[in-house]
């Protein structure tokens, strides 16, 4: 018996590697090794302790551990959470979990490892944050390469033009079957600047998504927002190192503001193959954001020839984009406000953010919903963005 339930299939738009210390410098060019730090895991739920564990066991969890995780059985998913959980970070328990959760598919994101190829920094040398990419990208296609069921998600900076191209095909060669891109506006330049042309007509031909996802952006609002004379706030966990109040009434900003800069750009008007979607960054502004970008084309279109489109912009990422919902959010208002063609499932296996029954708590949400409608959100609009990942 899986956690799935059997008369429904399921396509996982979120799961994540907690990352060992060593991910990127083990998978690093040699020249480079050295200078790329370790993942930290400094601002999380996860200790220090478990980690010195984990390597002091030669990068595994014990044979013991492993086997009281399969002992959860249906409760795998309620229970085994962040680096203790199975297949967190070792490929061959990765497929006994998948076994026991039984999704036909899941996309693979990294947690830790973004943070130094994303952001942006004086102190962090472009060539250093591309081989930090390129390392990632190695690793990630190693850890999915043995189970057609793991669907691992490249990633790229989009800073550097010159450099884009190279890692692209770099990915797209080592099997990665998605690229996470950083939701900011790239260094100096929109992301549907002219010399990113070729990135995503790329994508499109080739058929692979690009993904927008919580941690590709600074997450926390700006530090003046939170100095209000009064004692820190704390993130909804107790914690205080992911997203707090105030963070979490401003997350959708930066994604809606990418999404909205490419579509203005007229990227997904000139390449209407190219599929996305946003990923961990709830989907409460998705219908809001249709209904603006369309009143913007039709009043400024009259005056400016660039927002002048064929497809109204609520159809074009209708069309090409996909948006998971989190647990906590009304998918059958979401759908009645826009269309049911828009909406993913997704676990975030194995964090905490992802509840104790995500399938539950979606199914609930959609319960009055058509069947048609609850098989898209489940499965058929996963398909329609990897339509390649059809499992008979």
């Amino acid at each position: 018996m899986t956690y799935t339930p059997d008369n429904r299939v399921i396509y996982d738009a979120d799961s994540h590697i907690m990352e060992l210390p060593d991910f990127l410098k083990s998978y690093a060019d040699p020249k480079f090794r050295d200078d790329i730090p370790e993942v930290s895991y400094s601002a999380s739920l996860v200790t220090d302790e478990e980690v010195a564990t984990i390597m002091s066991q030669g990068g595994k969890h014990s044979p013991e551990h492993v086997q009281s995780m399969v002992d959860l059985g249906d409760e795998l998913i309620a229970k085994s959470k962040e680096i203790q959980a199975l297949g967190a970070f070792n490929k061959d328990d990765r497929k006994i979990a998948m076994d026991m959760l039984g999704f036909k598919k899941q996309i693979v994101f990294a947690t830790h490892s973004v943070a130094f190829p994303f952001h942006p920094s004086s102190k962090k040398p472009m060539d250093l944050r591309y081989a930090a990419t390129r390392a990632h990208n190695r690793h990630m296609s190693d850890f999915c390469s043995d189970d057609d069921r793991l669907m691992g998600v490249g990633v790229i900076p989009l800073d550097d033009p010159s450099r884009v191209m190279a890692e692209l095909e770099f990915a797209i060669d080592a099997g990665l079957e998605s690229i996470w891109v950083p939701h900011r506006a790239p260094i100096g330049f929109s992301p549907g600047h002219i010399e990113l042309e070729p990135f995503w007509s790329l994508l499109a031909e080739s058929g692979i998504p690009f993904l927008l996802h919580v941690g590709g952006s600074p997450l926390q609002a700006l530090k003046s927002w939170s100095n209000n004379g009064r004692a820190a706030v704390k993130d909804w966990m107790g914690g205080g190192e992911n997203v707090r109040t105030k963070d979490a009434a401003l997350m959708h900003q930066p994604p809606e503001t990418f999404i909205s800069m490419l579509l203005m750009d007229g990227v997904f008007d000139r390449n209407p193959k190219l599929r996305g979607a946003a990923v961990e960054l709830g989907a409460g502004w998705v219908p809001e954001l249709l209904k603006r970008l369309d009143w913007v084309a039709k009043i400024y279109g009259r005056v400016d020839e660039s927002v002048r489109f064929e497809r109204t912009p609520s159809q074009q990422l209708t069309d090409q984009m996909g948006f998971t919902p989190f647990p906590h959010e009304d998918v059958a208002d979401l759908i009645a406000q826009s269309n049911e063609d828009l909406y993913l499932f997704s676990s975030d296996y194995p964090h905490v953010e992802g509840g104790r029954d995500p399938i539950g708590k979606f199914t609930k949400w959609m319960e009055q919903e058509s069947e048609i409608s609850q098989t898209k959100f489940f499965s058929e609009n996963f398909l329609r963005l990897f339509p390649e990942s059809r499992v008979a």
